[in-house]
């Protein structure tokens, strides 16, 4: 995600007419690496980069962190080879379309060569067995063995994620814990919203409840947290996919980054933070991403089986996956996101607010509809009688007949028909119902709406830990609010 922020920031410089130099001076001072295990592309022309974020104590270049960083990112001093962050990113041949796929870090997979293990200990895992088998074993020097054991995990991790997923990595971009600071930093901040209030000491994480503003330091505590949430990791990736959806639309958008001042603070975080693959060609990148548009960045995380599950052995709590299930999961999702279709990738009822109506003589009937709909995850809104115009058969008012949301909500209603009405706002839809009404809650379908599900409201939703999490989209300025 760094990376496509990286890349667009590159793509404003040259809409606004910036020097030519300053757009090759965001790569001249990357450090650049050359893992074997990248493709070159499908045949469609298709880019596809994993991005890693990891734990390293060091910045990109391999110099330690100053105590007074240390202690801003709450990292401690020690040495840490985790991957915590994975997320593969897809950018189709058209260029207008983005997809970031997480990997729960704790995701039991299987290592090529090597065998089941959490994904996150695949990269220090073969790290440490060729520093092994350099310094101790060959007589190496650490400098000189480090680097090479480095690319060993890299490489490893690109096979694994290729081989849970079905796809080639083409290109690799890191970046560790100071940078994600130093960049949330540079754009000025980002932008979250929370559904409670928390306060965790072991990341850090105090924030109220609500819409906030969050720079580097915060930003971190806030997408570290794993302890005290409800999904647990999936909470934890949740989080980490609205800071990037936040940090995406605010860049895509050109909102933050029109001076020069604030081009040199990315400059700067990305030169010191960001590690990317050698063979990438920034420039065509910039030309790709010129046509992205930020309502057509998605961000979604591979089905799981289990979120408390067991290792094999039985001895580590793992995130049981099933590889044929996520594979093809991938695989549809990709497909469906290069159709053009975010929109309704993203969408669930939570998202559309509904109103009933009561255009007939019968007592409760509104009000027994809205209960119907708040147990299928709409969000309630008004409840009543009818007052404007009477009907003569029941119907869903929108502001458009085919949003998603209407949609929706007419088909749980039995099949009833979708009309355009002026005024209706944008996430809300009005159902009207008349005499002719049969469907769920009134009685006249052979349910007991009594025996319905409760309002599926978020502040006492039941967490379901093996749904999958929402999509999140960079396509609005209003940031999703999030556990």
């Amino acid at each position: 995600m760094r990376v496509i922020s990286v890349a667009a920031a590159l793509a404003i410089v040259l809409g606004t007419g910036l020097a030519w130099g300053k757009i090759r001076s965001f790569e001249s001072g990357i450090n650049q690496i050359n893992p074997i295990a990248l493709g070159e592309g499908g045949e469609d022309g298709a880019i596809d980069i994993l991005l890693v974020g990891n734990d390293s104590r060091t910045d990109a270049h391999g110099n330690p962190l100053s105590e007074e960083e240390l202690a801003i990112l709450r990292a401690g001093n020690d040495i840490s080879t985790n991957t915590d962050t994975i997320i593969l990113i897809r950018i189709p041949n058209n260029g207008e379309s983005a997809t970031a796929i997480s990997i729960p870090r704790d995701s039991y997979v299987e290592a090529p060569g090597i065998g089941k293990m959490k994904i996150n200990g695949v990269y220090g895992s073969v790290h440490l067995e060729k520093m092994i088998e350099l310094v101790e074993q060959q007589g190496e020097d650490p400098a000189v063995a480090e680097p090479i054991a480095q690319d060993a995990g890299r490489e490893e991790l690109i096979k694994t994620v290729a081989n849970l997923t079905g796809v080639t990595v083409d290109h690799y971009a890191e970046i560790g814990l100071l940078g994600f600071a130093l960049i949330t930093d540079a754009l000025g901040g980002v932008d979250v919203c929370l559904n409670a209030p928390v306060y965790e000491q072991l990341s850090g994480a105090d924030f109220p409840a609500g819409w906030q503003k969050l720079n580097g330091a915060q930003a971190l505590s806030f997408v570290r947290q794993r302890h005290d949430l409800p999904r647990g990791d999936l909470d934890r990736v949740t989080r980490q996919q609205a800071v990037m959806a936040s940090l995406a639309h605010e860049v895509i958008s050109s909102k933050t980054l029109s001076s020069p001042a604030t081009l040199n603070r990315l400059e700067q975080a990305v030169q010191r933070s960001v590690v990317l693959s050698d063979d990438w060609d920034i420039m065509d990148f910039v030309e790709q991403l010129q046509k992205l548009a930020a309502g057509n960045v998605a961000f979604a995380t591979i089905p799981i089986v289990e979120e408390a599950g067991w290792s094999d052995d039985g001895m580590q709590s793992v995130v049981r996956v099933d590889p044929s299930e996520v594979e093809h999961w991938v695989n549809s999702l990709l497909n469906e996101q290069e159709e053009g279709n975010t929109e309704e990738l993203a969408w669930t009822p939570d998202k559309t607010t509904v109103d009933v109506l009561n255009d007939t003589d019968i007592n409760g009937l509104a009000a027994a509809v809205s209960h119907v709909l708040g147990g299928r995850g709409f969000a309630p809104g008004n409840v009543g009688n009818n007052e404007s115009d009477p009907v003569s058969s029941s119907q869903v008012q929108a502001a458009q007949v085919d949003d998603l949301g209407a949609q929706a909500v007419a088909q749980d209603l039995g099949g009833l028909p979708v009309v355009e009405v002026a005024g209706v706002p944008k996430g809300w839809v009005r159902v009207v119902l008349s005499d002719d009404y049969t469907g769920p809650g009134s009685g006249l379908d052979g349910t007991d709406v009594t025996l319905s599900a409760p309002l599926n409201t978020a502040a006492g939703a039941a967490v379901d830990p093996e749904a999958p999490p929402p999509i999140i989209t960079a396509g609005s300025s209003d940031p999703q609010c999030v556990n």
